[in-house]
């Protein structure tokens, strides 16, 4: 897996070189200084309050036994992120970075793993709705769009993955079991009994509808933000794009990345989403590529901070532990 995302992140950074030759280097770097430090502020200030969203998100989802610190899930939200954007990993490394980040404030590892596995299956249908949303808007400005059939054909796949994602989970613990019990043999004789209190985790999450409706529904907003922060740069571009449009293609790039999850920080595959949606809207290439360079900017300059804050934490975390272990015993 290690080795198929330096990979994949290659031919995703050959694709975004080749984009940015055929529209010109010149053309693109010229519309992205159009971008201001004011602008760029609010670019980066309305990035955090989607975290705030997206973090309640997981919060509401939280056992009812757990006292509510939403600052933590915030947190893990925002490590998640930033490790996803950021760092070589596919999105499923920035899912395990943002659970280890939260267990560093008192969030027990299995309530942890498996309120993540839940809020990504919230954040998924939420973004199934989201697609749908982006999909109409496409289908109501070109009704014979050729991009129609496949997100129609993309949607119903992920609605079926979801459903057997959820199935899965209700019922992966015993082969989970098995499997950890040989390959891990004596060393790890106690996989059965973490796996079962993972299990008995997720039933506890699953139990609570009215959390999930709140999940998904905070998840909706945090996607429509998504949307917001598309038209915010845009219009820092100086591209005088309507809010439903940008609100498409942040719905139907959503999708495509959704669909190549494997590539590290959506190498390749944000800048292609960007340059080719944005053109169904009468947005030249450059125009959206130079969209894709601000949104990178963004990445780096609010997930480096956040990611810098995560390993200073481990850091203390784990000169703590050694001084523990190496403090004499009480006699």
């Amino acid at each position: 897996m290690k080795r198929l995302s330096y990979i994949l992140a290659l031919i995703g950074l050959l694709v975004t070189i080749l984009l940015l030759s055929w529209f010109g280097f010149g053309n693109v770097l010229e519309v992205t200084g159009r971008v201001g430090w004011f602008e760029f502020g609010v670019i980066v200030i309305w990035q955090i309050v989607i975290f705030i969203v997206i973090g309640l998100a997981w919060d509401v989802l939280m056992p009812p036994r757990i006292r509510r610190r939403p600052w933590v899930m915030i947190w893990g939200r925002m490590v998640r992120d930033a490790a996803t954007n950021c760092l070589p990993f596919s999105q499923i490394g920035g899912f395990i970075v943002g659970a280890r980040a939260v267990t560093l404030h008192g969030i027990r590892w299995p309530t942890a793993a498996a309120s993540t596995v839940v809020d990504i299956t919230a954040e998924f249908l939420a973004e199934i709705a989201f697609v749908a949303i982006g999909l109409g808007i496409v289908l109501t400005r070109v009704p014979h769009s050729d991009l129609a059939v496949p997100i129609e054909v993309g949607i119903g796949l992920a609605v079926l993955a979801c459903f057997a994602f959820i199935w899965v989970q209700k019922g992966a613990a015993p082969v989970f079991a098995r499997i950890g019990r040989r390959i891990a043999s004596r060393r790890f004789a106690n996989a059965e009994e973490r796996m079962e209190v993972f299990q008995a985790e997720l039933t506890l999450l699953y139990s609570h509808g009215g959390r999930l409706a709140l999940g998904f529904l905070l998840h909706l907003i945090g996607w429509i933000c998504t949307g917001v922060a598309g038209w915010i740069t845009y219009h820092a571009l100086g591209v005088p794009i309507d809010f439903d449009d940008a609100l498409a293609i942040e719905a139907l790039l959503a999708a495509v990345a959704a669909m190549a999850f494997l590539v590290p920080v959506n190498a390749g595959v944000q800048e292609a989403g960007y340059a080719g949606l944005g053109a169904i809207f009468g947005v030249p290439p450059e125009l959206s590529l130079a969209v894709s360079l601000v949104r990178r900017a963004r990445d780096i300059v609010v997930g480096v901070p956040i990611l810098m804050v995560w390993q200073l934490v481990e850091v203390r975390r784990l000169r703590e532990s050694k001084a523990a272990a190496d403090a004499p015993a009480p006699r």
